[in-house]
């Protein structure tokens, strides 16, 4: 097919093709001209082609699929996290928090009714007082730090991108990514540039490629990165450190999402030589996805345009729900509720990462809601024979920024599993998987 293209640089000819989607005038599935073909029609370089159409991949704009060409990409098919709409099947691929060790927020929410009006401060005091001194480890500059209120981590991220960040700005995202971060970056019109994770999380060769790239962004998971349970150790933090220390205007944002579910200690990336960063933690995960309730912890410029944002009388996030957040941390009994749910998620992550393992299938269990199942064969031969099997589970594709590397992942939410079930879903796995010491289904697996 021809397109009507004025640009002669990469931004031009992506910025004419993104025009034409935009408009519907390329819809879904369309298949975009080949490399060759545009470069010989508006007379420039085949390089300058494949950038913008890297440019727009990254955007989330077109899919590229090798022999199959590039097409324009279905936006709305961005996967999300939770449970899968209208199925029968045991869905164990949720990314959910067990809701039986989610606190009963009735006797906190009891006393966090007193009305607010237009015009009060948009944060609580109480609960601002108290995430000063639960944010500030490791934070350069406590004097200057900052407490911002949001509905949500993806609230915060979303916000944080927009007052630093024009369209086609490029962010580093850990490769695989988080869902959410994923989906922010892309609905956002930002150029998402991956940085790849290994055992010890995002690597330092990644990093210092992404912003010799000119990113303007960093997103980085300190610890029970999702979805590899990856977490930094101390060494890689400061070789991480040691890298933006060259790059002090860059916005580095650190998603420490697990937070007080965290087995593993945390070591941040934000340095003092940095000038604009933030930290977010967000209540999801031991308080509940409902609670719809993040803090972050930025710079005081970083902040105020936070603030723009957040302006009294518009979007701030409800007293009501900061004063029940507030009553819930601080409440002793709920603590030990979090730090019994915390171990709860990692014995049973360990226990059946342990029977992966013992089938054939070495798995390490990491930190976080999640195990990552590395797999012998395609996932998507495996999911078909689980579905057959009676499970619905995530592939690890979805994840992937980029190419998804040889071999193929799982992404499992299993610790709500009992023991039968758990032993089942172990066997069924191994057999799917092909692996050579799948015992006889039935057995037993011990939490």
């Amino acid at each position: 097919m021809t397109i009507d293209m004025t640009g002669r640089s990469a931004s031009g000819i992506a910025a004419d093709l993104r025009e034409r989607i935009e408009r519907g005038d390329l819809t879904p599935g369309t298949l975009l001209p080949s490399v060759r073909a545009v470069a010989a029609e508006l007379g420039v370089n085949r390089n300058t082609v494949v950038a913008a159409y890297r440019q727009l991949a990254q955007a989330g704009l077109v899919e590229a699929r090798g022999r199959g060409g590039t097409r324009v990409a279905d936006r709305a098919s961005v996967a999300q996290e939770g449970y899968a709409p209208d199925t029968v099947l045991r869905d164990v691929g949720t990314g959910n928090p067990d809701p039986a060790l989610i606190p009963d927020p009735t006797a906190a929410l009891a006393r966090s009714t007193r009305p607010v009006l237009y015009g009060e401060p948009v944060i609580d005091p109480g609960l601002e007082a108290w995430a000063r001194e639960w944010m500030a480890d490791q934070l350069p500059r406590d004097e200057d730090l900052r407490i911002t209120v949001t509905s949500g981590a993806s609230d915060a991220i979303e916000r944080l991108l927009a007052q630093a960040l024009q369209r086609d700005d490029a962010v580093a995202l850990e490769d695989p990514c988080f869902l959410s971060a994923l989906h922010t970056v892309r609905t956002g019109g930002y150029r998402a540039v991956p940085v790849a994770v290994d055992a010890e999380g995002m690597t330092v060769d990644g990093l210092r490629a992404a912003l010799e790239a000119g990113v303007r962004a960093v997103i980085c998971t300190p610890r029970a990165h999702n979805p590899t349970g990856a977490s930094l150790s101390a060494a890689r933090a400061a070789a991480l450190r040691d890298v933006l220390a060259d790059h002090p205007y860059v916005l580095v944002i650190e998603d420490d999402h697990f937070s007080l579910l965290s087995r593993m200690p945390l070591h941040s990336v934000i340095g003092p030589a940095q000038r604009r960063w933030a930290r977010i933690r967000s209540m999801s995960k031991f308080l509940g996805p409902d609670t719809c309730l993040a803090v972050t912890a930025s710079d005081p410029d970083t902040a105020d345009g936070l603030a723009v944002r957040l302006t009294p009388g518009t979007t701030w996030v409800s007293h009501i729900l900061q004063r029940m957040t507030l009553a819930l941390v601080t409440d002793d009994a709920v603590r030990a509720d979090i730090e019994r749910a915390a171990v709860h998620y990692a014995e049973r992550n360990a226990v059946f990462a342990r029977a992966l393992t013992d089938r054939g299938l070495p798995v390490s269990p990491g930190d976080g809601l999640n195990l990552w199942v590395p797999l012998p064969v395609p996932a998507a031969s495996v999911r078909e024979e689980l579905m057959r099997r009676g499970w619905l589970v995530r592939e690890g594709d979805p994840f992937f920024l980029s190419p998804a590397p040889t071999g193929a992942f799982l992404r499992l939410t299993v610790h709500d599993l009992d023991a039968d079930a758990a032993a089942a879903l172990a066997d069924d796995i191994a057999v799917a998987a092909g692996a050579r010491r799948a015992p006889a289904r039935g057995g037993r697996i011990e939490t």
